[in-house]
């Protein structure tokens, strides 16, 4: 959704070069506890499809993150706001950006909304 391409247009401003770790539809169901929308061959294909985007790959684990961070040479880790201070612990291996969600749109009430014409 708009929200996404929001932040990695502004993920992108903040270096030269965009790699993005899309969650495997095993980690979105852990840390959501539903499954993604889209299963992650598409979400990959339509990332990598995005001319903002250098890279992507599947981000299997959380716990992974600082192996995917020296893997790809990452200067800078971007996450959501609502992740504030959940990956302070990166700081040693780069910069660490919480950028903020677009107001209004999440997945979440994407889902809310479409649910209203079942």
């Amino acid at each position: 959704h708009i929200g996404h391409i929001n932040i990695l247009h502004r993920a992108k401003a903040l270096g030269d070069r965009l790699v993005v770790g899309i969650s495997t539809d095993a980690l979105n169901f852990s840390k959501k506890k539903r499954y993604p929308v889209y299963p992650e061959n598409e979400r990959l294909e339509i990332i990598r499809s995005l001319r903002v985007v250098d890279e992507v790959f599947l981000e299997e684990s959380l716990e992974l993150k600082g192996e995917y961070i020296k893997r790809y040479g990452a200067d800078v880790l971007v996450m959501g706001a609502d992740w504030e201070g959940k990956f302070d612990a990166f700081k040693a291996l780069c910069e660490v950006v919480y950028l903020p969600r677009t107001e209004g749109i999440s997945t979440t009430s994407l889902i809310a909304e479409i649910r209203k014409y079942d």
